[in-house]
């Protein structure tokens, strides 16, 4: 894997690559700047199968973000993934992957429009990143947390502006929420409107109406008039 090269190297070797990275950054700029706007990037486990209850609310978000005339962004992998392209076919929208090359490699679900694999996970990240309105996130393990965190750093620094964070779950998400707020906010080490990113729901309505809201309020019309005209 070309990432684990780079890190375990003791020469100059790391640095013929990076042309090879500035081209894959291109690459996904020039993959997201071709999908329809408005979008929406929707993260969650690998690993849940069909009769999970994160599969069948990821499934069930993605439809309801596909009739709200978004484009449904994921990992392209299973699980969660899989779950929400599902949906956003389902729900007659555009279904967008962005895979990643693992060792054991993960396989592009079957529901999927648009398939980018990427090598490198900060490219892919950025990616996640640069064509969505915000992020719904469901349970998951550390590559889902670390896309939380990287968005919630972003949005700190304001290198993102009105960019919704949704968990989805609040059962599965409230032992992270209450640290956060009991040893986080509490102890200063977060201000009170970092933590007020944060939207928490087990309502795919309410997930979907987050995201769509914080796109009209910026001026950019709806999500349904936007979608149709990229579609002209």
């Amino acid at each position: 894997m070309q990432d684990r090269r780079i890190f375990e190297s003791d020469d100059a070797s790391p640095w013929l690559h990076a042309r090879g990275i500035g081209e894959e950054f291109r690459r996904g700029f020039e993959s997201v700047e071709d999908l329809p706007s408005p979008a929406v990037t929707l993260f969650g486990s690998a690993r849940v199968t069909e009769d999970h209850p994160a599969y069948r609310a990821a499934r069930e978000v993605g439809r309801r973000f596909a009739e709200a005339g978004f484009t449904v962004i994921t990992g392209g992998g299973p699980g969660v993934m899989e779950a929400a392209n599902r949906g956003a076919q389902e729900g007659g929208g555009l279904s967008v992957g962005f895979n990643i090359e693992l060792p054991h490699e993960q396989e592009s679900n079957p529901y999927l429009d648009v398939v980018v694999t990427f090598r490198h996970f900060y490219v892919r990240k950025t990616m996640f990143v640069k064509p969505a309105e915000g992020f719904v996130i469901f349970p998951g393990g550390f590559g889902t947390l670390d896309e939380l965190f990287e968005a919630l750093t972003l949005i700190q620094t304001g290198k993102i502006q009105d960019f919704p964070v949704v968990l989805f779950d609040s059962d599965y998400w409230r032992g992270l929420t209450d640290w956060i707020r009991r040893r986080l906010l509490a102890e200063g080490m977060i201000s009170a409107e970092d933590d007020d990113v944060i939207v928490v729901t087990d309502d795919s309505a309410e997930a979907v109406a987050t995201v769509a809201g914080c796109y009209e309020r910026r001026g950019a019309g709806t999500p349904a008039a936007a979608a149709k005209a990229d579609a002209q």
